[in-house]
C-alpha cells in the first residue's frame, strides 16, 4: 500500500486540482479542413447514427470528408454507410486482424489519392460513438492552439444498463475529468483512451500510416509519442458517447485484450519511458509510465503472500491462530483499502459530473457502490492476460440511439 500510495498519489493531486481549478477556454481563428476515419467490422446496427451525428455538426460541411473501412465485414456496413453520406473502403485481410490496421490501410488511400494534401489533421472513431453537434468545432479551437494530437470528454450511451456498463462509463468519466483534464490544466501531456481523438496530418505523414499495431494501439501510440516529445492535447467541451459491454463474457474478452496489450506497450516502450523520466526529466513520461506499469501486481503480490501464509496458518495448528488473524487483517484491510480508493474516485466523479451522465437517480446512485467491485474484476484479467494468448476480437454494437436519445 505504501509502495502503491508513492507511486500514484500525484493522480489525488490531479483530482483535487481539477476539482478547483477551472480549465482554459480556447478560441480558434481558422476552420481546418478534416477527414473522419471511421474503422467499422460488422457495425450495420450503429454505423448510420454516428455519420448522422457526424453531418449535423455546427462546423462547415465542406470542411469534412467522412472515410468509413468496412473491415472484414460479413453484413451490410458498407452499404449502410454509403446510403449515410460516407465514402467506403471494403478491406478483407484475415492475416493483419485489428483495428490498427485498419488505420493504416485508409492513412495510405487517403495520401495515394488526389486527397493527399486536402486534410490538416484526421479524427479517429469508432462505429458505436455518436457526436455532440459542437464536437469538431470544440476540438477544432484546441487543435488550432498548436496541439497536434487532441482527445475528448468520453461520456456513455448505455451508463444505466448495468454494473458493467456503469462501470465502465464511471472509469471514462473519471478518466477525462480528473486526468487528462487535469494534465491539460497543468501542461503536461495527456493520454488517448480508445477513441475519439485528432491527430495533425504530419504526425501520420511522419509515421507512415498509422505504425502502431499491438493490442492497444491508442495506449501505443500515446506512449510512441509522448518518448518522442509530443504533448497531446484534451478538449473536455467536445462531448463523445461511446457504447460500453453489457454482458459479462464480451467485458472479459475486451478487457482481457485490454491487460494484455498494456503489457506489451510496457515491454517495448517502458525503456524509452524511463529514459525519459530521467534524461529529460519529463514527467509525462513518468505519468505514462505508471498508467501502462503493471501496477496491480504490488496488490496481487501482497494478497498471494497474505494467501500463502494463512494456508500455512490453518496447516499449522501451534500457531495458526496468531497466523489467521495477521493475514486476515492484512487480506481484508487490502481490499478494504481499495474499495475505499475506487469510492472515492468514483464518488468524486458523481457529483461533479451528474448533469452529464443520463441515467435515472436510484441507478446512478448504485453504481457509486459496484463500480469498485467492476474494478476488482481486473484481478483475474490481469492474471489470465500473463499467460493466455490474446487475439483481437470485436465487440458486438447494438446501441441503436441517436445523439438525441442521449442528450
Amino acid at each position: 500500500m505504501i509502495i502503491f500510495t508513492v507511486c500514484y498519489a500525484y493522480q489525488f493531486f490531479y483530482a483535487f486540482y481539477a476539482l478547483f481549478k477551472k480549465p482554459k477556454q480556447y478560441d480558434a481563428t481558422k476552420q481546418h479542413s478534416y477527414a473522419v476515419i471511421i474503422s467499422a467490422r460488422n457495425e450495420s446496427a450503429v454505423i448510420a447514427q454516428l455519420i448522422r451525428s457526424i453531418r449535423q455538426q455546427k462546423y462547415p460541411a465542406k470542411l469534412i470528408d467522412i472515410y468509413v473501412v468496412a473491415d472484414n465485414c460479413t453484413d451490410n456496413t458498407a452499404q449502410i454507410a454509403r446510403e449515410a453520406g460516407a465514402i467506403v473502403y471494403e478491406r478483407f485481410n484475415t492475416q493483419q486482424v485489428g483495428k490498427g490496421y485498419a488505420l493504416d490501410y485508409i492513412f495510405k488511400i487517403i495520401h495515394n489519392s488526389s486527397k493527399a494534401d486536402a486534410y490538416e489533421g484526421y479524427f479517429v472513431f469508432d462505429a458505436d460513438n455518436l457526436l455532440d453537434e459542437n464536437y469538431i468545432a470544440e476540438m477544432n479551437k484546441v487543435f488550432d492552439n498548436g496541439y497536434r494530437i487532441v482527445t475528448s470528454y468520453r461520456n456513455s450511451k448505455n451508463y444505466d444498463t448495468n454494473w458493467l456498463s456503469s462501470g465502465y462509463s464511471l472509469w471514462f468519466l473519471r478518466e477525462s475529468k480528473y486526468l487528462n483534464n487535469a494534465r491539460m490544466m497543468l501542461n503536461t501531456s495527456c493520454a488517448i483512451s480508445g477513441t475519439g481523438f485528432l491527430v495533425h496530418r504530419d504526425i501520420i505523414i511522419k509515421n507512415n500510416g498509422w505504425k502502431h499495431h499491438l493490442l492497444t494501439e491508442d495506449i501505443e501510440f500515446s506512449a510512441d509519442n509522448i518518448i518522442q516529445g509530443e504533448k497531446i492535447g484534451y478538449c473536455g467541451t467536445a462531448v463523445l458517447y461511446d457504447e460500453q459491454p453489457t454482458t459479462f463474457r464480451q467485458s472479459w474478452n475486451q478487457r482481457l485484450r485490454w491487460a494484455k496489450g498494456f503489457y506489451q506497450v510496457f515491454a517495448r516502450y517502458g525503456g524509452g519511458l524511463l529514459k525519459g523520466i530521467f534524461k529529460n526529466h519529463s514527467f509525462a513520461c513518468f505519468d505514462m509510465f505508471m498508467t501502462i506499469s503493471p501496477a496491480m501486481f504490488v496488490s496481487l503480490s501482497s494478497i498471494v503472500m497474505n494467501a500463502v501464509f494463512l494456508i500455512c496458518g490453518l496447516l499449522s495448528p501451534e500457531s495458526s491462530q496468531a497466523i489467521i488473524t495477521t493475514t486476515l487483517t492484512s487480506l481484508g484491510g487490502t481490499l478494504l483499502n481499495f474499495y475505499c480508493i475506487f469510492f472515492f474516485f468514483g464518488g468524486l466523479t458523481l457529483i461533479t459530473e451528474w448533469k452529464k451522465i443520463y441515467a435515472k437517480p436510484v441507478k446512478i446512485v448504485l453504481s457509486l457502490f459496484t463500480f469498485p467491485l467492476f474494478m476488482f474484476t481486473y484481478i483475474p484479467i490481469a492474471l489470465v492476460a500473463l499467460f493466455k494468448k490474446i487475439e483481437w476480437k470485436p465487440i458486438e454494437h447494438t446501441v441503436t440511439k441517436s445523439i438525441e436519445d442521449v442528450q
